[in-house]
């Protein structure tokens, strides 16, 4: 029964899925359709809605639309050009140094912001310019821009972590956060190393050192902005307050910063961030919902043991069975968005992974690691034709030059899923 129950599900997932239905009503019905097999009607819409309402019933949840907002008033409060400057003084003197600035830029905003759109657009969207005027090739410092992007999904604080918190049963926010921190550094400074041979490679040289003087000064104007990642991951590292008030912080911190102290977002538009914030939200919250009513129907038939036992039957290895989750996440990641595949598949390959002993945390970060490879990875990854987008250059133009970049980042999450010791140390020496 959990076999056809399977691939009723997927079936009609798939299908509601090609025909273009929002993906939250394709994920409804496919579960009432499994869950149809073994019960009423009546009885199946209940405790599907049951199940919805109970599933954002959570006080947590008050983290996600607040660390959102912060986000949109950071991506149009102008702290963008603040960062690059400050990007220029960590990588000038590097090869390839305006490349190697767009990466620490899509870092340092893309953890600040939440958002790796927002990132690549904002910092792209001043760097790509920039380098092809320097005589850089468009493609090449599209590459960077794009494969650059998605650290903000690791660096906190991002969302990812905060829905994959709620899926796993309450995985510490706080250590993935941390965990992610470590993960999202390796990924950019694994893309400075290769990009600085490919940089010396082509000829693109280190720029200009500046003085001290002007050093001083633009880290002074970057400091507030860069203060808000310390503000949020040391209070709630430290416990002086939860994700959920680290939010509602970073939501005021980040309005004084836009409207009295750089001063370049005026009061009236305020209501215009609420309203984005409202439709993102919302978007997450019925995705969410959605998701409760597919884990009802998958434990009500027996799915994920089935899956489990499946995965289980080919390998007992650890090393192995993790080898065949990040395949799967590979090519999940290559098709879905990262907020439905986490709602979707957490509670399908966390039981599987606990059982081979992997720490929550640990296959937390290593979830998010491959799906964050997949926003920038054809042929339906946002991240890969937003940045071809900002660079106004054709995607298969871009796809040639990025291949160093996919075996560096797929070997990176080999290094973060068999040492796990990368990752959680700073989580365990911190007791989280």
């Amino acid at each position: 029964m959990a076999g056809q129950a399977s691939l009723l599900l997927l079936g009609t997932f798939g299908v509601l899925a090609a025909l273009g239905i929002p993906l939250a009503v394709s994920i409804v019905v496919a579960a009432l359709a499994a869950v149809l097999m073994m019960v009423p009607l009546d009885m199946a819409l209940f405790t599907a809605a049951q199940k919805m309402m109970a599933s954002l019933d959570s006080f947590s949840l008050l983290a996600v639309p607040f660390f959102i907002l912060s986000g949109v008033m950071m991506n149009s409060g102008g702290i963008a050009i603040r960062l690059v400057n400050f990007a220029k003084l960590i990588s000038g003197r590097i090869p390839g140094a305006l490349a190697q600035t767009n990466i620490a830029g899509n870092m340092l905003f893309g953890c600040i912001s939440g958002s790796a759109i927002a990132a690549s657009t904002s910092i792209g969207g001043v760097m790509v310019p920039m380098q092809e005027k320097e005589g850089y090739d468009k493609r090449f410092a599209a590459a960077i821009n794009i494969v650059s992007a998605p650290t903000g999904m690791l660096i906190p604080p991002t969302t990812a972590f905060i829905i994959y918190s709620l899926v796993s049963g309450g995985t510490s926010i706080a250590a993935l956060f941390l965990g992610g921190a470590v993960a999202g550094a390796l990924w950019g400074i694994g893309l400075m190393a290769v990009t600085a041979v490919m940089a010396w490679r082509r000829g693109y040289r280190s720029s200009g050192s500046v003085s001290l003087g002007q050093a001083g000064r633009i880290t002074l104007d970057a400091l507030p902005s860069l203060f808000l990642i310390v503000l949020v991951i040391g209070g709630i590292t430290f416990g002086i307050f939860t994700a959920v008030e680290a939010s509602g912080i970073a939501v005021l911190y980040t309005l004084l910063l836009a409207l009295v102290i750089h001063r370049t977002v005026p009061l009236r538009a305020v209501p215009g961030f609420l309203l984005e914030t409202a439709q993102i939200t919302g978007t997450i919250m019925l995705l969410l919902a959605a998701s409760a009513a597919l884990s009802f129907a998958m434990a009500f038939t027996g799915i994920p043991a089935a899956i489990s036992s499946l995965i289980l039957g080919l390998s007992n290895n650890p090393e192995v069975v993790m080898l065949i989750i990040n395949a799967i996440l590979l090519v999940v990641g290559c098709f879905m968005d990262i907020g439905p595949a986490i709602l979707i598949f957490t509670p399908i390959l966390l039981p599987i992974a606990q059982k081979v002993g992997y720490d929550p945390v640990h296959f937390g970060i290593i979830m998010v690691f491959n799906l964050a490879i997949g926003t920038i990875t054809p042929p339906v990854g946002t991240g890969l034709f937003v940045g071809a987008s900002v660079a106004k250059e054709r995607v298969e133009r871009i796809i040639p030059v990025l291949w160093p970049f996919y075996l560096l980042l797929f070997a990176l999450l080999l290094v973060v899923t068999y040492w796990p010791a990368l990752t959680l140390s700073l989580p365990r020496l911190l007791n989280l």
